[in-house]
């Protein structure tokens, strides 16, 4: 039974320490301003659309090319 306690108390040690580091790591972080925010957001929404773009692309040609050699 006191292994279990010890087992137990060791892992909420563990969780509690683990949370500590978390939150001084997030204070270090920079954060992004508004500006910054809203050009990262409108640069990832460009890359995926012509990332789609492109798959899409070469799903047609593929999809085509392999319709005529089954033809």
């Amino acid at each position: 039974m006191a292994v279990q306690e010890t087992a137990i108390q060791t892992k909420t040690s563990r969780m509690k320490r683990f949370l500590r580091e978390v939150k001084a790591e997030l204070k270090k972080v920079s954060w992004p301003d508004k500006k910054e925010l809203s050009a990262y957001t409108g640069v990832v929404f460009i890359s995926v659309v012509i990332a789609a773009i492109v798959i899409w692309l070469i799903d047609t040609v593929f999809t085509e090319a392999l319709k005529a050699l089954l033809k």
